[in-house]
């Protein structure tokens, strides 16, 4: 989807224009992939705005700067307050948000030492990230022939955007045999995440996802669904998922910021289920939209208010 464009962009502690947030080509994060990244999503509550799960995202940002070594020139809490004042600033009562840490413009070389930190937030109207219908009707995906990274290679823990020059080859893949997401497999053969979600399987009532050595990212939404459902009373696993078992299970759903929570509706032209939204992911859809609705128990303190 294109941009909506915002008034200002947070550049390292001032703001520019959307137009003017600019860097130069020779920035080290172009050439060498340098950048750590999150995707938040602010919704609209009765409330007011609310960003969900703020300091849970900074800090996998924090996380995944010091897996690079990147000491990042501020505080959680000076990007937490920074966040919520660009969204202020551009008068947003929902969005998708974009803080990134990045190493930029001094000298060129693998040797990253000396190369000055930046860190841009950026704030934008973003719809579905999979379609509009895709959270009622689910989406046909493919199992890419492009595998995640072995854990001895790239550090999939770190939200890094070198990360994503693999899922990118697993989008255009899918995209140009006729899906709208691919299925990542992990160095070992077993399922690990799509190009950027995480994935849960449902088979006999019992909700079941790969573990961080599949090759998956930490996702907050994966864990809001694991609190979710176990609050609901549903059993939540962490285990291997061999390729197979995608297609005979009950339910497959992807999770994310970008995703929210979106059905599966077929995997290699193989239908899942009822070829649609399944019922235990219409039920963990509902209590996840749940939390911005009037009355939703904050117990786990998940959302920042923007006042």
């Amino acid at each position: 989807m294109p941009f909506n464009k915002t008034e200002k962009i947070w550049m390292n502690a001032k703001y520019v224009s959307w137009d003017d947030a600019k860097i130069h080509v020779l920035s080290h994060v172009i050439h060498y992939g340098s950048g750590l990244f999150e995707g938040a999503r602010c919704y609209k509550t009765p409330k007011g705005a609310a960003i969900f799960r703020l300091k849970e995202h900074t800090h996998r940002l924090f996380n995944s700067c010091k897996i690079y070594r990147i000491e990042v020139p501020y505080t959680e809490d000076e990007i937490n307050n920074a966040i919520i004042e660009t969204i202020k600033i551009n008068k947003l009562e929902e969005c998708y948000i974009r803080p990134i840490v990045y190493r930029g413009y001094e000298s060129l070389g693998v040797d990253p030492t000396g190369i000055p930190i930046d860190v841009v937030i950026a704030v934008w109207p973003w719809g579905k990230y999979l379609g509009p219908e895709a959270l009622e009707k689910g989406v046909p995906v493919c199992v890419s022939s492009w595998r995640r990274n072995a854990p001895d290679t790239m550090p999939t823990m770190a939200k890094a955007t070198a990360n994503y020059m693999n899922s990118q080859l697993i989008k255009l893949e899918a995209i140009n045999h006729g899906y709208v997401e691919g299925i990542a497999l992990d160095v070992n053969g077993h399922v690990s995440e799509g190009s950027g979600e995480n994935i849960f399987i449902v088979s006999n009532g019992v909700l079941i996802t790969p573990p961080f050595s599949a090759s998956v990212l930490p996702g907050i939404v994966r864990n809001t669904v694991t609190k979710l459902a176990k609050d609901m009373g549903i059993k939540v696993i962490e285990e291997n998922i061999p390729r197979e078992a995608l297609y005979i299970v009950d339910e497959v759903f992807f999770t994310g910021s970008a995703a929210e929570i979106t059905p599966i509706s077929s995997i290699d032209g193989i239908k899942i289920g009822a070829g649609k939204r399944g019922p235990i992911t219409e039920k963990l859809q509902k209590a996840f939209f749940n939390i911005f609705e009037e009355g939703f128990d904050d117990k786990y303190n998940w959302l920042t208010y923007v006042k």
